[in-house]
């Protein structure tokens, strides 16, 4: 599994755009909260996570900027 593309993130919309940094953010919970508990995870996940979370907050940062201006 690779880590995901700044161009996907770019063709979303604001309301997608939204929705999937919750979503991140829910996965990331789980995966702490699963290696807290000592459950079965793909610690993996936390890289790929975090990298796509920082991809969609950078989106968001940098429409909110273009909007403003």
């Amino acid at each position: 599994m690779t880590l995901p593309r700044i161009l996907d993130v770019t063709q979303l919309d604001d309301s997608s755009l939204t929705e999937e940094i919750i979503a991140i953010k829910k996965q990331l919970f789980d995966l702490r909260l699963k290696r807290a508990t000592r459950q079965d995870f793909k610690p993996h996940l936390f890289k790929h996570s975090k990298h796509k979370l920082a991809q969609l907050l950078t989106v968001e940062k940098l429409r909110a900027q273009s909007d403003s201006k």
